[in-house]
């Protein structure tokens, strides 16, 4: 496939975890405090599906394993602010299934996969490695998100899970520097400002009840 048309998957993926971002940030301002909208984690489903896509025709490993955890605890997320059985069935069907049948086709060609997700010249292995640590340090901060949640009984996104977000948007930022790659720094750089901006709210939160 030609890259303009690759590229442009990547960067309309992007735009999509950029619009949660705004959302959050927006409803949190006016909140003066740290919201989890069902929007956010519907606007995740749609951004993961697209970058899931990406990453296959990137043919790169990183970017992919950075959205197949994600992916079901976003769904997840749904399913606590009881909002997932409100969506239509074919778009359930088709965030179950997706995943499912791009592993698959992982598998059924995994020689060729095998050849180019990790023995590309183009990604040396210290820099793969890199990038992977980076997109895990990224998920777990969902997986961080879904205990916690889980315990609290509601959808929350608390204090360490924007940390971890600085922590794992870092090494990425860095990776994409690397691989010269304009989707993955321009998501990442906006996402730092409302990352830091949420740490900033969760602190003015705690301050206030603490007096």
């Amino acid at each position: 496939m030609d890259s303009l048309y690759i590229y442009t998957i990547g960067f309309i993926a992007q735009a999509l975890f950029s619009a949660r971002l705004i959302v959050q940030w927006i409803k949190s301002e006016k909140a003066g405090k740290t919201l989890s909208p069902v929007l956010f984690w519907q606007l995740s489903i749609l951004a993961s599906w697209m970058l899931f896509i990406y990453g296959l025709l990137r043919e790169d490993f990183a970017i992919i394993m950075g959205q197949v955890i994600a992916y079901s605890i976003y769904i997840r997320n749904l399913h606590i602010q009881n909002n997932w059985k409100t969506l239509p069935i074919l778009t359930r069907l088709i965030a179950v299934v997706t995943p499912i049948v791009v592993l698959l086709f992982m598998l059924k060609n995994w020689e060729f996969h095998y050849q180019q997700l990790f023995k590309n010249e183009d990604i040396p292995a210290l820099l793969l490695i890199w990038g992977v640590a980076g997109q895990i340090i990224f998920t777990f901060r969902f997986v961080y998100q879904w205990i916690y949640s889980e315990r609290k009984g509601e959808s929350i996104l608390p204090l360490g899970f924007w940390v971890i977000s600085i922590i794992g948007s870092i090494m990425i930022l860095s990776y994409a520097v690397y691989r010269k790659d304009p989707v993955l720094f321009f998501g990442q750089g906006f996402g730092m400002l409302v990352y830091s901006r949420n740490i900033v709210l969760i602190r003015k939160q705690s301050h206030k009840l603490d007096h």
